[in-house]
């Protein structure tokens, strides 16, 4: 295996700041006008703790601008709001913050190079944790850099509706605050507490409709046929330039295009002729929108941030909505969709983010280490207050078939209509939104939920202990209207009583063998039924077939068996034994264990081959300055092997590449040694440098193909450059560097 030499921490970046600046502040700048410029206007001026009244406002005299967001969402809340929010730094923390930074009405995905979520962050769906890229952590709550205004320490950080899911070998980071959640909490989560609560979002479920009608209001108006521009938009190509009236204290712009430059690429955001105070409405419209752009900075001092604290980017309809690109967004995202995808690999958004739909942070391209960064919304919007839609109760009432007495036990799922395909849809690209957990029906053999208006159905999942589940297990649809909100609409489900058992029988599986037959002890099969219709085995998806017991390790004889009811059998062989391969494809059968085979049993023989003998061999890293060409000590490497037969290194996911060696550094020779590995490909992941030189752009080498019986190790050379990193703390940040490999 590798041979070790000292290793050293000099690979450790030290400040975000210090290494992201000078690259930032090289982008084309957002230009603004002289005449807004000349306006002094900084951010700091309105950042205060409390947004202030709609009659002391800017622009209170012009009709319909007297309102914040929906839910006293917005501004900074609690008492230790800072006067002012720094620009984005990794200093002490400036002060904290009660209210809601970022609130998702579906689910929120952690995915790609993600790397945090200043403030507080609420979901009312699932929270799901699986990158692929980036580090292994994603903060929440209290971040390395942003704003510094994190929720106070001991108060939920993160609440999820739902079930809360963290991917093998990540972590999700909230040391300071509390992790709230719905559902299950599945992986590793580093808080000051994790609670378990049912009704964690139970406060925050009306604000996705308070927010969705907000949304459709400030764009189209009270009465939907749209809200007048105060101000023009054009796209220039390079440049979306912005141009607002001069006077008006509520600035609206109606965008009916992507903020893209010719084909797709970044451009360029200006805004003109905005007075200092205003409010600035964008009115994103259409069913698909994407801003890819290199606008806003670090530094406050640019035109853009300064907009930020009344700047408002609206999405009323939008299904699908990328905000992608290298700039530090400015200003808070309002997505009123509550079907919607939206996709976020921006470097930093800054601003309150609101999505009545789903949301997925990072991705495969973009650079690694995006954030979300905690500042409030200050503006003054149109008022759009308006009577609550009435809610009303949906119910199911669960009864024996024969004698109608109320059935505890059952399991329902309450769905709600929202694909315009007549009837439930619960798998697909394009399936009914699910409405909350699971319900068992009580002693009176109900379900309910009062919900908003609309179209659903109860999908009974599991049946009372006793009783078979009836076929379809779909009731509904159930009608919910204005002129019957408020005495609810219900169905009644019915139940027959499970009949005698069927017969059941043997099914078995002997492994031979493939040359002598001899019978081989050790493989583990798992034995799954035939339930979803569908030919052939499947093991995952919305539907798969049913695993039936726990798995089962072949004996001296070769085999398994289990004594199972009538129906369709499949065997998957999980693992060969000891010096075989395990067949391809592993799975056997059908097996039809019906009346006839109940008297005998079926089984099937499965046959494996032992394992060729593979030879060794060795790969050797010689590390040497790109400039002088002399060895550095000090440079530390991970070893991985292609296993998972996708192109290039997966180092995370349901399926990684293997990890062979956890570490070497480099000696003062500049070697790294891994002997005795066994042929294959393998790739070379560089995860510490030299003092004194930056980490490369791509850190990853390979694959090398490593042959048996080679009378020399195979030598890979790999360089640095030289150059300065940063010093302070910066909480898993890359720096950028340079592609020397």
């Amino acid at each position: 295996m590798a041979r070790r030499t000292d290793r050293r921490p000099g690979g450790r970046w030290r400040s975000f700041l210090r290494g992201r600046l000078p690259v930032l502040v090289t982008l084309p700048l957002l230009l603004v006008s002289a005449q807004y410029a000349t306006a002094q206007h900084t951010v700091g001026a309105d950042d205060r703790k409390t947004a202030r009244t709609a009659d002391s406002a800017p622009g209170a005299s012009h009709p319909g601008v007297r309102a914040p967001l929906p839910g006293g969402l917005g501004p900074c809340l609690g008492p230790a709001c800072p006067d002012v929010h720094p620009p984005v730094n990794n200093d002490a923390i400036a002060g904290r913050d009660e209210a809601v930074n970022i609130f998702v009405g579906g689910d929120f995905r952690v995915r790609g190079g993600a790397a945090e979520a200043e403030g507080l962050v609420v979901t009312l769906g699932g929270f799901d944790q699986n990158k692929s890229r980036g580090g292994a952590a994603y903060n929440v709550g209290e971040v390395g850099v942003g704003s510094r205004v994190p929720p106070p320490a001991g108060s939920d950080w993160l609440v999820t509706g739902g079930d809360l899911t963290v991917a093998d070998r990540q972590r999700l980071l909230a040391e300071g605050g509390v992790v709230r959640h719905g559902g299950t909490l599945t992986g590793t989560v580093a808080a000051a507490r994790t609670v378990a609560d049912p009704d964690a979002t139970a406060r925050y479920r009306d604000l996705r409709g308070e927010l969705s009608d907000a949304s459709s209001c400030y764009a189209h108006g009270d009465d939907g046929t749209g809200r007048a521009a105060t101000g023009t938009a054009v796209n220039q190509g390079e440049t979306t330039v912005f141009t607002g009236d001069g006077s008006s204290m509520l600035q609206v712009f109606n965008v009916d295009f992507d903020l893209v430059g010719p084909g797709g690429r970044q451009q360029g955001l200006r805004f003109d002729d905005i007075p200092a105070g205003a409010t600035v409405l964008v009115n994103l419209l259409g069913t698909a929108r994407t801003i890819n752009t290199y606008s806003g900075e670090l530094a406050d001092t640019a035109p853009l941030n300064q907009l930020r604290p009344r700047l408002l980017w609206n999405f009323p309809d939008a299904g699908t909505v990328d905000l992608i690109g290298t700039g530090q967004f400015q200003g808070s995202v309002l997505i009123g969709n509550r079907d919607s995808q939206t996709l976020v690999t921006l470097p930093g958004v800054n601003g309150r983010f609101f999505t009545t739909g789903s949301v997925t942070h990072g991705g495969d391209t973009g650079p690694s280490g995006q954030e979300f960064h905690a500042y409030p919304f200050l503006g003054d919007l149109p008022d759009c207050a308006r009577e609550p839609e009435p809610r009303g109760e949906v119910s199911v009432t669960k009864r024996d078939a024969e004698d109608e007495e109320p059935l505890a036990g059952a399991v329902f799922q309450l769905w709600r209509e929202s694909n315009d395909t007549p009837g439930l849809q619960t798998g697909g690209d394009d399936p009914d939104t699910r409405v909350g957990d699971a319900c068992v029906t009580d002693d009176d053999g109900r379900c309910a939920d009062t919900v908003e208006l609309g179209t659903y159905y109860w999908q009974e999942l599991a049946p009372p202990d006793g009783y078979d589940l009836p076929d379809p297990a779909v009731f509904g649809p159930l009608v919910l209207t204005a002129e019957n909100a408020a005495d609810g609409v219900g169905v009644t489900a019915y139940n027959r009583e499970t009949e005698e058992p069927q017969e059941s029988g043997e099914v078995s599986v002997t492994k031979l063998d493939a040359d002598t037959e001899e019978p081989l002890a050790g493989a583990v099969f798992q034995l799954w039924r035939e339930t979803n219709g569908r030919e052939g085995l499947q093991t995952r998806g919305a539907n798969p077939d049913t695993r039936v017991g726990s798995t089962c390790e072949t004996d001296a004889e070769g085999r398994c068996d289990a004594t199972v009811d009538l129906g369709t059998y499949y065997w998957q062989e999980l693992a060969p034994p000891d010096g075989y391969d395990l067949p391809d494809p592993a799975v056997f059968g059908p097996l039809v264990l019906d009346e006839q085979g109940a008297v005998t049993g079926v089984g099937v023989t499965a046959y494996n081959r032992a394992t060729e003998e593979d030879g060794t061999a060795t790969l050797t890293v010689l590390k040497r300055d790109l400039k002088t060409g002399e060895p550095l000590p000090g440079a530390v490497f991970e070893l991985w092997r292609e296993t998972n037969g996708r192109p290039g290194l997966q180092t995370g996911g349901g399926t990684p590449d293997e990890r062979v060696d956890a570490g070497c550094a480099t000696d003062d020779a500049g070697e790294c040694v891994f002997e005795d590995l066994p042929t294959g490909s393998y790739y070379l992941r560089e995860t510490d440098v030299p003092e004194g030189y930056l980490m490369p752009l791509r850190p990853v080498s390979g694959p090398y193909a490593l042959d048996a019986g080679q009378s020399e190790s195979k030598t890979v050379t790999l360089n640095n450059r030289p150059g300065e990193r940063d010093k302070g703390k910066g909480k898993g940040k890359r720096l950028a560097a340079h592609p020397d490999h």
